[in-house]
């Protein structure tokens, strides 16, 4: 397909079909340490009551409300009852028990007044302020109950999930597993990073951006060796991948319409193309499709998402495709990046009808924020990413932005998983 005729498709476009063509994987048996940034594959209940008696949520006396009836009311402090103990007391009429935080509530009190509202004299001591009947006692079973499933699966484990798996007696647990993403770079210019480069090279940024990316997206990224300009060599590298039991391949350059930029041709050969431009900038020159796992079964296929060779179209495309693809892939359902909404400081002209992602420094103005743009926007330029907090989207419509326009911002910093 000459590159005039090849569709484009718009951002939302390119990242359905990707989010079609990739599914929830596996799940596996991980600690309940190790679960935290995971999706929970399986649900969990409660193997007892939490509280499992009723106790005190203040230091205090653990009284009868009824003997409050009239200020100051003098009662008898027949004992006390730390954490962690259960007192073999019951208090009656006229008695008290002196409590502290967390302990469990004696037989015949119902409720706990704060040493604050108390005056000790000799043995007993006068409640001089009534709290509420029932004030300051957290019921048996507050929290949750027996049997109640307190986690769903499909539910993002947060510190606080972390802390009711312990909480249950849950110290391991079933989450789907991170998706192996193989990382490839493409060229005859690339060398590793620990080489020295000749003329007319430069060291592969590509791969260690994406395979950071990969593992701020919760995956595992394995990086390829590079993969020179020969079909043969493209071709023996995506094997390597798939013998290594990748869940997802992303390659870097040869995605273009160049004599050289094989990853289009390789992806059709082994598999199916499902699109190769989308109506961005930079990034335009984005492919996506399925690499046979065996040879003649389509149906068991890879994912492979072929980046442009500019590192800022590469790190970019990444972001914008891949990382939701990798994060559906582990079961979540909310991949959109956040936005925040932030004023240019500078004019935007924009003609060609694509949908531009502007690299900005932002600066806060009391609640709002301020947008400039890092300099050189060229999609070669790396320097302008590291200067950069967020990501201005221009819309498709848009030709012209005046400095002092409003635009939504996809903060840099951004982690899900």
């Amino acid at each position: 397909m000459a590159d005039r005729d090849r569709p484009e498709l718009t951002v939302e476009q390119a990242l359905e079909h990707i989010l079609a063509n990739v599914a929830v994987l596996s799940s596996e048996r991980v600690s309940a340490l190790d679960a935290i940034g995971r999706v929970l594959a399986e649900p969990v209940e409660a193997d007892r009551d939490i509280p499992p008696l009723a106790n005190s949520a203040m230091d205090g006396y653990a009284i009868r409300s009824a003997d409050l009836s009239s200020l100051p009311a003098r009662l008898q402090v027949i004992g006390e009852v730390a954490a962690g103990y259960v007192a073999d007391i019951v208090v009656e009429e006229g008695q008290a028990v002196r409590i502290m935080t967390g302990a469990s509530v004696p037989a015949g009190a119902d409720t706990v007044v704060r040493f604050e509202d108390v005056r000790v004299v000799s043995e007993d001591v006068e409640v001089l302020r009534a709290p509420a009947a029932g004030a300051n006692v957290r019921a048996a079973g507050e929290d949750v109950r027996a049997g109640q499933v307190v986690l769903r699966p499909g539910v993002l484990l947060r510190p606080q999930e972390i802390g009711m798996l312990a909480a249950v007696g849950k110290m391991t647990v079933g989450v789907v597993r991170r998706p192996r993403v193989a990382v490839l770079a493409t060229g005859d210019e690339i060398v590793a990073p620990d080489e020295l480069p000749g003329p007319g090279q430069i060291r592969d940024a590509n791969s260690y951006t994406v395979a950071a990316e990969v593992r701020l997206a919760g995956g595992v990224p394995m990086i390829l060796d590079i993969a020179r300009d020969r079909e043969d060599l493209v071709r023996r590298s995506l094997r390597v991948a798939l013998e290594q039991g990748a869940d997802f391949i992303v390659t870097s350059g040869g995605v273009s319409v160049g004599d050289f930029d094989l990853v289009k041709q390789v992806l059709a050969a082994e598999g199916e193309m499902v699109f190769w431009s989308v109506k961005i900038k930079p990034a335009r020159p984005l492919a996506f499709g399925v690499i046979r796992a065996r040879p003649g079964l389509l149906a068991q296929a890879i994912p492979l998402l072929g980046l442009p060779g500019n590192p800022v179209a590469a790190l970019l495309s990444m972001k914008l495709f891949g990382r939701p693809a990798l994060l559906k892939m582990q079961g979540v359902t909310d991949w959109a990046p956040p936005l925040l909404r932030a004023r240019l400081e500078q004019p935007v002209l924009r003609k060609d009808g694509r949908r531009h992602f502007l690299r900005v420094r932002l600066r806060r103005e009391g609640s709002d924020y301020a947008a400039s743009l890092t300099g050189d926007q060229g999609s070669g330029i790396l320097n302008s990413m590291v200067q950069a907090d967020g990501l201005a989207i221009i819309p498709e419509s848009i030709g012209h932005l005046p400095a002092g326009s409003e635009v939504d911002v996809i903060p840099m910093s951004f982690r899900m998983i």
